[in-house]
């Protein structure tokens, strides 16, 4: 199979592409830019395109598949090219379908907690020797590659984002991949450029529940009350299976399961994780792991990197950094730490950096967002509201959105950075949110600078 990636240089599509390597395939890509760790990988299999840009005389009737990458214009030359003789064209999201349809697909889908989930499930079929194949949204701790894809695996766990498939294919990602078992850990309104209501981002998900295949499973979480509400009324092949926060205490740090009387200890916390945990063993169930089996397993779980990921830890600092960016997200993280450790002055730093939260119209999701830190920072780059074309917002507006006299907001990263290194951190934790890195901020370096020994 000769197959070619137009826009091979993102984080899903240059995965893509190792595993399609790895598994025997000519493999060829473009892009207008390559980063790293995209570069180096790409590199050392030896598919890094010789020049960046696009070439169309590269695309000949030859190429037995083209992979388009949401990065790429609906008018790229190469897929102009393309569709001008007659090529298979396939979204990433298709393309792992098309490879997968003969196998037992898990799609993890929902606002938040997907890359968590998929990465428990991916932990627990690893110590219990499954083979499978998978697609997650991070890099994980003893896995190669974010994309795996074999002719052998009888099961493939597949991480089922919301946003649209390519340029030139509008559907949600997660639409494409008609689950066996399928589970919604959320639903809170995400990606407005895309869905300007709440209500339509919600059909996405009715959408999503009506496509499971015959005889499938839908696992949901029925603590938020909108997706339970939907979930309860929703046809669905599948059978229908809620899952809430299992018992649970935290002691000396340690968040422990409790199981039938036995405590489980555990190297995550919070009620999010917990609830993931929860729904993750449904999952593992429904192929064929037992509870022991699972329990044995998640006790090594140390969580998805940057979703509540130690940087730097000592007897009584913790600095943490986390995904979380949405509204619901920064409130269930700042709960999570606080909780953990109730003692500890919490101070939270975020980055406005995604789309919808630099959106004059979404702030006003946040009032409130992050009431639950100590001390507030929030930060923003008006550069990058000027690169993404939108109307400019101001320190006092972000303020007033997120409804805190006290919150310090900041438009220099280097302001953000030499406020946390003038104070002391001793019985404090520090919280970075972002998915973004605050623009280019080392957390590890700064983690290093930080004084906590007074």
């Amino acid at each position: 199979m000769k197959v070619h990636f137009i826009a091979i240089g993102g984080s899903a599509m240059h995965n893509m592409a190792l595993a399609l390597k790895k598994k025997g395939f000519d493999v060829t890509g473009s892009d207008d830019e390559i980063n790293e760790p995209s570069k180096s990988r790409l590199a050392a299999l030896r598919i890094l395109p010789a020049e960046i840009g696009w070439f169309p005389e590269k695309i000949t009737a030859n190429i037995d598949a083209v992979i388009l990458g949401m990065h790429a214009r609906a008018e790229n030359p190469e897929l102009v090219r393309a569709k001008e003789l007659g090529l298979k064209i396939y979204s990433y999201p298709e393309y792992i379908y098309e490879s997968t349809k003969d196998k037992t697909r898990v799609v993890i889908g929902g606002s938040h907690g997907k890359t968590t989930i998929t990465s428990m499930i991916l932990h627990v079929l690893k110590h219990c020797n499954k083979d499978f194949d998978y697609m997650v949204g991070a890099q994980l701790e003893g896995f190669d590659t974010m994309v795996k894809l074999t002719k052998e695996a009888p099961i493939a766990i597949i991480e089922g984002d919301e946003y649209l498939a390519s340029p030139i294919d509008r559907r949600p990602k997660f639409h494409l991949y008609k689950p066996n078992i399928a589970l919604i850990s959320g639903i809170a309104w995400d990606h407005i450029n895309v869905f300007p209501t709440f209500e339509m981002y919600v059909d996405q998900f009715k959408i999503f529940i009506e496509l499971v295949e015959d005889k499938g499973r839908l696992i949901y979480c029925e603590n938020d009350k909108v997706l339970k509400e939907l979930a309860e009324k929703t046809s669905c092949k599948g059978k229908k299976l809620p899952y809430s926060v299992p018992p649970n205490e935290i002691e000396n740090g340690i968040t422990n399961l409790i199981v039938e009387e036995k405590k489980i200890p555990l190297k995550i916390f919070g009620e999010h994780n917990l609830m993931n945990l929860q729904g993750a063993k449904l999952v593992c169930e429904g192929l064929g792991i037992s509870s022991e089996e699972f329990y044995e397993a998640i006790k090594t779980f140390k969580g998805a990197a940057k979703r509540l990921e130690v940087v730097k830890q000592t007897a009584d600092f913790s600095f943490y950094k986390d995904f979380a960016h949405s509204p619901s997200k920064l409130k269930a993280t700042l709960e999570a730490v606080k909780k953990q450790f109730p003692n500890r002055k919490l101070v939270a730093a975020m980055e406005l950096h995604t789309f919808s939260s630099l959106n004059e119209n979404f702030l006003k999701e946040y009032e409130g967002a992050m009431n639950g830190a100590d001390e507030a920072i929030v930060y923003f780059n008006p550069h990058t509201i000027e690169h993404k074309k939108l109307k400019p917002i101001t320190i006092e507006q972000v303020r007033e959105c997120f409804g805190r006299k006290d919150i310090e907001v900041l438009t220099v990263s280097k302001n953000v950075t030499d406020k946390l290194k003038s104070q002391s951190w001793k019985n404090k934790n520090l919280l970075m949110m972002t998915s973004g890195n605050f623009d280019g901020v080392d957390f590890a370096k700064l983690g290093e600078e930080l004084d906590v020994s007074r």
